[in-house]
């Protein structure tokens, strides 16, 4: 008998007690449906603050988060459990592109739009590759790893974050004394959250910091007068059901050169997705790589094409996932339907739009610094031996190009500090490597 497409769900009785739920079973229908709109809250807070930070409409994003999770679904026949949101690794391309101030909407939407079309696409190239070579040998994964070992992935994700530090800063500086001790404010109920919660509410950090930081500025400003105070006028006014702000893209050759390397990160976060849950199920999923890559690409190319931020695989969701030990992709179906029906809520939409300026400048400083840790968690989770004077020298060039905004020009095509030091780590890498083939 041929093996279907899509798995046929097996019903799991869980009874109470936990029971491991593989991606080809299912709980009862109401089981599911808790399970899923768990998995909204874990993806929401970061979904709804990379659109924020970059000026982009959070409706879109919630929808297009949803919309990119079925096709996902659909490219790996049902048999990888993953939730698609929006990707923190287009922020400082699309900041750079369209120089967008942090308020408000983005009045140059458009050039970063067109260039995360091509940067979905090359992605989805990627992915064809990657599945042929699946196809014929197998071996894709190594071939990946080859090119870009721990050294190289750990670099180039610490360089996102630091290449974004001065836009955190000045947007956490504000324009007073009481903005700035705002954005600090909020930075502390995010690492109060961190460190003295536990379970499901230590999980939601980044959610939970962001309601807490709200609530602490609405009564310094709304009830005591300190500040600007919030004007939930918008909110009230807002209609429950409604189409979402679409935005078309615009293609830009220098927006696309900045923005495409972005592709390179997003291979390195779907294989890492993949590796984490095969550990998880126990089940070698590298099979389904290409077709991983492919469908994140699509989904991401789709999300520009209507105004919504890049897709990636989300780490939140695995966090979920490690906890309830629940891995059936029809949890992830429900999911993105659940976020599909809030993105049609222009008064979600408006509630988002509440939040304060300073609020989102101390979210910055949190999350792109953990950006920038989660690239050196990379070296140490992987025992990278910096000993080795290849991968020493191959980190600090990477961080040094990154971090300083090193640009090259070649006629129309430019490379900003993002993309300089992605393929820079990856060339850099090759070169010390042929030279030190053999050596201990």
């Amino acid at each position: 008998m041929s093996k279907s497409y899509f798995p046929r769900w097996r019903l799991v009785q869980s009874k109470g007690q936990a029971v491991v739920v593989q991606p080809d079973e299912m709980l009862s229908w109401p089981q599911n449906i808790a399970m899923g709109a768990q998995h909204v809250v874990a993806m929401f807070g970061s979904t709804i603050l990379a659109p924020l930070l970059m000026g982009f409409d959070t409706n879109v994003a919630i929808l297009m988060s949803g919309i990119g999770t079925l096709i996902f679904f659909v490219f790996v026949g049902g048999r990888v459990p993953s939730y698609l949101g929006s990707s923190f690794a287009f922020i400082g391309g699309v900041i750079a592109v369209t120089g967008y101030a942090g308020s408000g909407a983005n009045g140059n939407i458009g050039v970063a739009l067109g260039a995360i079309i091509a940067c979905g696409l090359v992605y989805a190239l990627i992915g064809l590759l990657v599945w042929f070579i699946n196809l014929r040998t197998g071996g894709a994964a190594q071939w990946i790893d080859r090119w870009m070992p721990p050294v190289v992935t750990g670099a180039i994700v610490a360089v996102i974050g630091l290449n974004l530090a001065p836009i955190a800063a000045k947007g956490a500086m504000g324009g007073s004394t009481f903005e700035a001790l705002m954005a600090l404010m909020t930075v502390l109920c995010v690492g109060g959250v961190a460190v003295y919660t536990r379970g499901t509410v230590q999980r939601l950090l980044i959610l939970v910091g962001l309601l807490l930081a709200c609530v602490v500025y609405a009564v310094l400003t709304n009830g005591l007068g300190l500040g600007k105070p919030i004007d939930f006028s918008a909110v009230a006014a807002a209609s429950w059901v409604g189409l979402p702000h679409f935005s078309s893209p615009v293609f830009e050759s220098h927006a696309m050169s900045v923005i495409i390397p972005v592709a390179i990160i997003l291979v390195a976060e779907n294989l890492g997705h993949i590796k984490a849950v095969s550990a998880m199920t126990g089940k070698n999923l590298d099979v389904y790589l290409g077709r991983a890559f492919l469908g994140d690409g699509v989904a991401t190319m789709l999300s520009g094409a209507v105004g919504g931020t890049g897709v990636t695989t989300y780490a939140e969701n695995i966090g979920v996932m490690t906890v309830t030990r629940i891995y059936s992709t029809l949890v992830f179906v429900l999911a993105a339907l659940i976020a599909i029906v809030l993105g049609f809520s222009p008064k979600f939409g408006a509630l988002i739009q509440t939040i304060p300026g300073p609020v989102l400048g101390g979210m910055s400083i949190v999350v792109f610094g953990l950006i920038a840790i989660a690239g050196a968690r990379i070296w140490v989770v992987n025992q990278v031996d910096f000993s080795d004077n290849r991968n020493l020298i191959v980190a600090a060039v990477t961080l040094v190009l990154g971090a300083g905004n090193f640009s090259v020009q070649f006629g129309a095509f430019r490379l900003d500090g993002i993309g300089t030091a992605t393929f820079g780590a990856i060339i850099l890498y090759a070169l010390l490597r042929i030279g030190s083939r053999g050596r201990s």
